[in-house]
């Protein structure tokens, strides 16, 4: 299944058919609260094979509600919108605005575990238990799209169910072109360890393409995931939370099997300037100032004086001091955090 050392594992571009291909799979999975628009595209400026939107739930994007037209706005370049729902007949008529809206791609939630959609909304991860659903869902959409259908999920519902194999056939007779499976159980979460190796089963009970997610935090972790799992590509999650460059370094490395360095902290300011600048002006101020407290919290980890850092922003009301803010931090000077508070 490859080899999980420093050596290149040479990516094939992934063709999902109507001109959509993916040349890099080195995929940011789509994160609610996270991945917006003004983080995908630092994602994708930095490296990032295919960017996904944050999760759309069918029935808002149908009612043409503000906040959900905005989640699913789009930038230039191969993008996805992924849907969430459990009708057919509204994840079909989604996907047409989806695909009218220019997303490249419709992605098919299958994998959310959060309570609110699996078991309030019987969606996501909840559609994996009614297999005939599942498949009634995936016709209807891949009906009704005009741009490749794609489904993400996860193994399965519990380990005593693990059926993402079975799903995956189902998708493929459906007209789905890629899946990506998220190496744990809906009744995981985000707890234990992803199962790289799980995910092979799908890879061989399918002829689609075959993304590999959950842990992916490093290189070593992609090209570890990739030979476990057999799979053809990467996504990554969490992982990017506070380093929209790790999928360019995961990307190079993959190809080449050397490791680019962290960005210097200059190079990371200009990064987080912009990203809060983008945020500002995407979601006004107030609102993205709250918005961003977590991106900068994210972009904090691991320096000198983080603590202070988010302890000082997260009471922060000036959208300029915050500004000041980050020069100061990002430039080394933690002592200027005693000066901000």
């Amino acid at each position: 299944m490859g080899n999980t050392g420093g050596a290149p594992r040479i990516f094939r571009p992934i063709d999902l058919g109507g001109g959509v291909q993916i040349a890099v799979p080195v995929i940011l999975a789509p994160m609610s609260g996270v991945t917006d628009l003004p983080f995908r595209r630092i994602a994708r400026r930095l490296g990032a094979g295919l960017v996904v939107s944050e999760m759309i739930a069918s029935w808002a994007l149908l009612r043409e509600n503000r906040n959900t037209r905005r989640m699913a706005e789009l930038d230039e370049g191969v993008s996805a919108i992924q849907l969430a729902g459990c009708e057919p007949e509204a994840m079909a008529e989604a996907a047409r605005i989806a695909a009218g809206s220019g997303a490249a791609i419709v992605d098919i939630n299958f994998g959310c575990p959060v309570k609110k959609v699996a078991m309030g909304q019987h969606a996501g991860s909840a559609l994996m238990r009614d297999e005939t659903l599942a498949g009634r869902i995936l016709e209807a959409v891949v009906r009704a799209s005009a741009v490749p259908v794609t489904v993400k999920m996860r193994l399965g519902w519990d380990h005593a169910a693990l059926n993402a194999p079975a799903i995956a056939r189902i998708a493929e007779a459906a007209g789905v072109r890629m899946l990506t499976v998220h190496g744990r159980t809906r009744q995981m979460f985000y707890t234990g360890h992803a199962d790289w190796e799980a995910v092979h089963a799908v890879k061989e009970a399918t002829g689609l393409p075959v993304i590999v997610n959950g842990d992916i935090a490093g290189e070593q972790d992609a090209a570890e995931a990739l030979a476990r799992s057999g799979a053809g590509g990467v996504m990554i999650g969490r992982g990017a939370c506070g380093r929209p460059w790790l999928l360019g370094q995961v990307a190079h490395f993959l190809a080449t099997g050397e490791r680019l360095p962290e960005p210097l902290l200059p190079e990371k300011r200009r990064i987080v300037l912009g990203h809060y600048e983008a945020i500002l002006s995407m979601f006004g101020t107030d609102a993205g100032l709250r918005l961003a407290r977590k991106h900068l919290c994210w972009y904090a980890h691991g320096l000198p004086g983080a603590a202070e850092f988010r302890a000082t922003v997260n009471r922060m009301t000036d959208p300029a001091a915050v500004v000041a803010l980050i020069r100061r931090f990002f430039s080394g000077d933690a002592a200027g955090l005693e000066r901000a508070a």
